[in-house]
């Protein structure tokens, strides 16, 4: 292992200062799919600036011409043309026959990363809750505005759950996959990227759910966000302590750190000099994020784990759409 410091970033913010013994659950079935809940994501939306032609026909602008109720050029009329996209206007202008085309809107392909790596099992509550839950808020608004849903959990390795669902019946799907969502391994989230980068899917709106802290180092994750060809939607899972440890009220003298990842729990000493260090690492490790999220022009949503999902969600659709 790294230095200590690295060793207390790397894997996990501060997250306990004793070993783990028990993880927490995943929610229920029951509790993920509560009406409530799902009754207050009607007004959102999801929007990418143009999705892959080749889907059903739907709501989102692709670069595909035919059916649809946004006019987007004219063209030169040739035998088998619908009669009734002439434009007689033209016609009688040019003397010459044009056809009025469209642009077609289909559904637009949305793959969800959830992290299950034992991490996210370790706190009370624990981080895997709030992901749960914003992994199925951002399923059920997919799928009302008739796009489909793929969810594609990682840990050491990335899992194909199903590449597609859609409908109503396909969010109770969502719903009964997540809710059984055991701990599993280590964080393998830069290796899940490149995975998902070499399957060639249809391009769409790719939703990573993770608190982003990789053995393999922030330069690694967003190396592989770098290789996707997709629209990116980055929702980080977070408590206050990561980025303020002194916020932590166990984090103080001598402690034994244990993500639930590692072989053994660290022991470690808490001093001002360590804490520093530490905050020194998570904020390269902070900037190496947002940068990433503003030079691609993704979208980075962080959800406190501490704190209710929903009102956190309304903010991050502002104004009813998030556009990427």
């Amino acid at each position: 292992m790294r230095a200590a410091t690295e060793m207390l970033f790397r894997k996990r913010a501060p997250v306990a200062a004793s070993p783990v013994e028990d993880l927490a659950k995943p929610l229920s079935f029951e509790t993920l799919f509560d009406p409530g809940f799902l009754a207050g994501l009607k007004a959102f939306s999801l929007r990418i600036a143009r999705a892959q032609k080749g889907g059903r026909l739907a709501e989102q602008r692709t670069n595909a011409r035919g059916q649809g109720a946004e006019f987007a050029d004219f063209k030169p009329y040739v035998a088998g043309d619908d009669l009734r996209a002439i434009d007689w206007n033209v016609y009688r202008r040019l003397g010459k026959v044009f056809v009025r085309v469209f642009e077609e809107s289909q559904d637009m392909p949305v793959y969800v990363l959830v992290d299950r790596s034992r991490s996210l099992y370790v706190e009370q509550p624990p981080r895997i809750h709030a992901a749960q839950r914003a992994a199925l808020a951002l399923s059920a608004v997919a799928l009302d505005q008739h796009d489909s849903v793929g969810l594609f959990p990682f840990s050491d390795t990335m899992e194909i759950e199903f590449r597609a669902v859609s409908g109503k019946a396909g969010l109770a799907r969502v719903a009964h996959s997540l809710a059984a969502y055991e701990a599993k391994g280590g964080t393998g989230l830069a290796a899940a990227l490149m995975h998902l980068a070499g399957m060639g899917v249809r391009q769409g709106l790719v939703i990573v759910i993770s608190d982003f802290f990789d053995e393999a180092g922030i330069e690694a994750v967003v190396k592989g966000l770098e290789r996707l060809p997709h629209r990116l939607l980055l929702v980080q899972i977070v408590k206050a302590h990561d980025a303020e440890p002194e916020r932590h009220p166990d984090l103080n003298g001598d402690v034994l750190m244990d993500d639930g990842e590692t072989p053994a729990p660290a022991s470690l000493t808490i001093t001002p000099e360590l804490i520093a260090r530490y905050k020194a690492a998570y904020g390269v490790f902070d900037r190496a994020l947002v940068d990433f999220a503003r030079a691609r022009g993704a979208g980075l949503a962080r959800i406190d784990a501490d704190a209710p999902v929903t009102e956190q969600l309304a903010t991050l659709f502002e104004g009813g759409a998030v556009r990427l």
